[in-house]
């Protein structure tokens, strides 16, 4: 057989052999696979350690899921995602008509007819594609509540950036305090528990956080830290009192000036006042009302932060002020009389 009669004989046989024999499909590599899967699957509110992530701009509160890690699946009982959450109490009151009309974009449609906050989310990081796959970004969403009696309380959000989100809020915001006051708490999510919720030291855990758990986190923390401005408030007031009373017990006379008496008797008054009507510290909440899972968190949480007993000591106090008021006011009126009808029987 010639040189090139050969040569013609092996191409023939290697077509020959393509044409009979089946190509086999070419797979992904697993971990393209499970990137794929879970990006092409999106869901609403997902959180990675110290973040939170959104997949997609669906603000319903029947949206599933806050938390969903990408490359592996979460083992029953752990949790996947911690969520920082930090209360502030910075002023005696926030205008939340100018504030929701200066962000928009950013506000959460209510889905409660109550009028003292407003749901904020801020921060998206898209994902991208590259030339080996998705390259995946996780959305960072932050989420912050404001309260129109002055509280905010700020989800996912680190301390670097607490005083640009908190400068959003001082900006329609009125009676600004020279200290706030400030609580921090944890959010925990274990997909694969039992319970809806469990409790922890410092933290609650949840199977998932939707943004109506937000909404319920976010009251009982703002209520709390409020609670507490005002409880240091009346402490202040009690030691003022005692601090007169001990002078009157020394002297036996009433030295203080007549206008500060009066200020500080309406300062007393309007400390509960604030407490019951703005705060809304015995308002449930209408979320709380319509699904037992949301009632349970905001029980669990009244109790941790001891909600009924703080108050409860709150009010004791008051009535301890308003007694001692009383002595004070007519002891001041008695003598107040006295003078006059020593002047009368002069004359």
């Amino acid at each position: 057989m010639g040189r090139w009669s050969g040569v013609s004989l092996l191409f023939h046989q290697i077509s020959k052999s393509l044409h009979t024999t089946p190509l086999k499909p070419f797979f992904f590599p697993s971990t393209y696979s499970t990137i794929s899967t879970h990006f092409f699957n999106p869901r609403t509110f997902s959180a990675l350690p110290s973040r939170v992530s959104i997949d997609t701009h669906d603000f319903d509160s029947g949206s599933p899921y806050l938390g969903q890690t990408y490359g592996f699946e979460a083992k029953e009982g752990e949790d996947i995602g911690k969520i920082p959450i930090k209360a502030y109490f910075l002023s005696t009151s926030i205008n939340l008509k100018s504030m929701q009309a200066a962000n928009l974009s950013n506000v959460i449609p209510a889905t409660s007819r109550s009028s003292n906050y407003i749901a904020l989310r801020y921060g998206d990081i898209p994902s991208k594609a590259t030339g080996f796959g998705v390259e995946r970004n996780p959305c960072c969403s932050r989420y912050m509540v404001v309260f129109q009696y002055g509280s905010a309380v700020l989800f996912n959000i680190e301390d670097h950036e607490v005083e640009n989100y908190l400068e959003l809020v001082r900006r329609h915001a009125s009676g600004l305090l020279l200290e706030m006051r400030k609580d921090d708490y944890t959010v925990k999510e274990k997909p694969q528990m039992v319970e809806d919720m469990e409790g922890g030291a410092d933290y609650i855990a949840l199977k998932t956080l939707d943004t109506d758990g937000v909404r319920i986190i976010g009251s009982v923390l703002g209520q709390s830290i409020a609670l507490d401005y005002f409880v240091s408030q009346v402490d202040g007031m009690v030691q003022e009192f005692a601090d007169i009373n001990r002078g009157m017990e020394k002297t036996g006379t009433f030295t203080m000036d007549k206008k500060k008496l009066l200020q500080l008797v309406g300062k007393a008054n309007s400390n509960l006042a604030d407490v019951i009507l703005k705060v809304g510290i015995f308002e449930r909440s209408e979320i709380a009302w319509r699904d037992a899972k949301y009632a349970q968190i905001h029980e669990y949480l009244w109790e941790e932060y001891e909600v009924t007993q703080r108050f409860g000591n709150l009010d004791f106090k008051l009535k301890f002020i308003e007694v001692f008021e009383f002595l004070i006011v007519g002891a001041f009126l008695a003598f107040i009389c006295c003078g006059m009808h020593f002047i009368i029987c002069i004359r």
